[in-house]
C-alpha cells in the first residue's frame, strides 16, 4: 500500500519534477509535460505508459491496474494505491518520467544512478 503523499514524494524525487494543480487534480510534470496525476481523495493515480505496458499490466493484475478515462487511449495506466507495491510504483513512475523528460535529462539521470 502507498499513500498519496508517498506517491507525490516518489514523483517529486525525480529530476526536474514539479507538482501543479490542474483540473482539480495534482499533476506531476517535467518541463511542463505531465507524467503522472491523481487526487488525494481518489485512491488511485494515473501514470504515463506505453500501450504495450498498459495491456500487460491490465492483463496481469486487474485488481491493481485499470484503464483511466480520457488518457487511457494514449497508454496511461490507472493504479490503485491501496494495492500497489511501493517498489513497483517507483519503477512505473520512473518509466513515466523517462517517457516525458528531455533525452539529455534522462542520460544524466542514468549516469548518476548507474555509475
Amino acid at each position: 500500500m502507498v499513500t498519496f503523499e508517498e506517491f507525490l514524494a516518489m514523483a517529486l524525487s525525480l529530476p526536474g519534477a514539479e507538482q501543479q494543480p490542474t483540473w482539480e487534480i495534482e499533476t506531476l510534470r517535467v518541463r511542463s509535460k505531465i507524467f503522472a496525476m491523481g487526487s488525494p481523495e481518489g485512491g488511485s493515480v494515473s501514470v504515463k505508459a506505453s500501450k504495450e505496458d498498459q495491456a500487460e499490466l491490465l492483463a496481469a493484475e486487474p485488481e491493481v491496474f485499470s484503464y483511466p478515462g480520457y488518457v487511457g487511449r494514449h497508454g496511461w495506466i490507472g493504479i490503485r494505491l491501496d494495492r500497489i507495491d511501493p517498489d513497483e510504483l517507483r519503477e512505473l513512475l520512473t518509466e513515466a518520467w523517462r517517457r516525458t523528460a528531455p533525452a539529455r535529462m534522462v542520460r544524466e539521470f542514468d549516469a548518476a544512478t548507474n555509475g
